[in-house]
């Protein structure tokens, strides 16, 4: 509060004081804490609560080497009254009161009160302990207390340079070591730069064997790739003669495959007649059983009027006369309307045969052309493939396989597939 500092700025700056202070002794260290401290407001003041009468209790007696100090409960620097060793004649208590009684008789007996008797007497004790000391100062030394000052003085002499040679020594030691770590990485980095070195060295001979086997390699390399396009064009050469050969029957396939759809759309008309022929047909097989139905019908109605029918015989009628025309004439249409309908049907049975063979031939021959068809293009693929290889190798590098789209005549050929596929 006094220097507005906080706990953390406190503890750094006394972390960096520590530092500052590096080798000191700890008695030393003590004794240089004492000094400091012996000069602050508080320093070997004993606090006790008091009251100077029974009611009130708002005061504080301080106990330290100089004397009794009284003070205000929210002031413990600034006493409000003192008795120093020299100026008091007696101190005593009686159960919890105590009497402080200066040296000066004209002045008035100083009392107070604690809340216990055992306060009263630590404060006798602090007080009688404090006030030997104060009468111990102002006396002088003893010439055996003179001599253990004297002892003790030449033992912190001797202490000192004993320190002294000690840090030098420490220090000699420490610049041994850096000047010893020093050397050391330096070896390591000389080694390291050796070891470099030979791998450096290695590494050009490896070097020098590589190009060599790489200049060797590069000469063959060229030899075979003189003699490969040696043998790209011989097969190139071939190739073209091969894809002259492949545009004749290129040729010839079309003519094939325009006669064949000149036959399919011959087959789809013959097919279109046919299918009429058969519908007509259809027609007059559906008119003929019409007639029949009648015929059977009237022949049913001359019947039974001819021939009526009789409960009573037990056996049937007899048949009617050979004369009767009207049943000579029913039984005559009858069979011819039997023979009419299966020759019809003989016929028809016969046609649907042939249509049935006929599109099977068809269908045959449109198979063995779609299969030529395919055979072309896959050699066409292939030839065009190899061409662009040996191209490729004779300008000095081999393609990765990849795909060659088709030709326009390929998508025509497709098309023309769909069309018979359809028929």
């Amino acid at each position: 509060m006094q220097y507005q500092m906080t706990a953390d700025m406190w503890e750094e700056k006394i972390t960096a004081w520590y530092a500052e202070h590096r080798g000191i002794a700890r008695d030393e260290a003590e004794m240089d804490y004492l000094k400091i401290a012996q000069d602050l407001e508080m320093y070997g003041v004993s606090y006790f609560a008091i009251t100077q009468n029974k009611r009130d209790t708002d005061l504080l007696l301080g106990v330290d080497a100089q004397g009794l100090h009284i003070y205000s409960p929210n002031s413990k620097l600034n006493p409000n009254k003192s008795f120093p060793w020299s100026g008091i004649r007696n101190i005593s208590y009686s159960e919890k009161e105590f009497t402080i009684k200066p040296l000066d008789k004209k002045k008035d007996v100083f009392k107070f009160y604690s809340s216990q008797l055992r306060v009263n007497k630590l404060i006798l004790q602090l007080c009688i302990g404090n006030h030997d000391l104060f009468m111990r100062r102002r006396k002088v030394d003893s010439i055996e207390v003179q001599q253990m000052k004297a002892q003790a003085k030449e033992e912190k002499a001797r202490k000192k340079v004993e320190r002294q040679i000690l840090a030098r020594e420490k220090q000699m030691r420490e610049e041994a070591e850096r000047a010893k770590e020093e050397m050391e990485r330096r070896l390591f980095q000389l080694q390291d730069e050796a070891r470099l070195a030979n791998e450096a060295l290695l590494r050009s001979e490896e070097t020098a064997d590589l190009l060599a086997e790489k200049a060797q390699i590069a000469e063959e390399e060229a030899k075979l790739l003189a003699h490969k396009a040696a043998e790209a064009e011989q097969e190139r050469q071939r190739l073209e003669v091969t894809a002259m050969k492949t545009k004749e029957e290129k040729r010839l396939m079309e003519q094939k495959m325009r006669e064949a759809e000149q036959l399919a759309v011959k087959l789809v008309e013959q097919s279109e007649r046919r299918s009429k022929e058969a519908d007509h047909l259809k027609q007059d097989l559906t008119e003929a059983k019409d007639a029949e139905r009648r015929a059977k019908q009237k022949l049913l109605e001359i019947t039974k009027t001819t021939y009526p029918v009789r409960t009573t015989y037990s056996t049937p009628p007899a048949p009617p006369e050979a004369g009767d025309l009207g049943y000579e004439s029913a039984s005559t249409r009858l069979d011819f309307k039997d023979s009419d309908m299966k020759r019809l049907s003989m016929e028809i049975e016969r046609e649907r045969l042939e249509y049935m063979e006929k599109s099977k031939h068809l269908q045959d021959q449109l198979k063995e052309l779609k299969s030529e068809i395919e055979s072309l293009k896959l050699e066409e693929q292939q030839q065009q493939a190899s061409l662009y290889t040996l191209r490729s190798e004779a300008r000095g590098y081999v393609p990765e396989p990849h795909y060659i789209p088709h030709s326009n005549r390929n998508s025509a050929y497709m098309s023309q597939m769909a069309f018979f596929e359809e028929v």
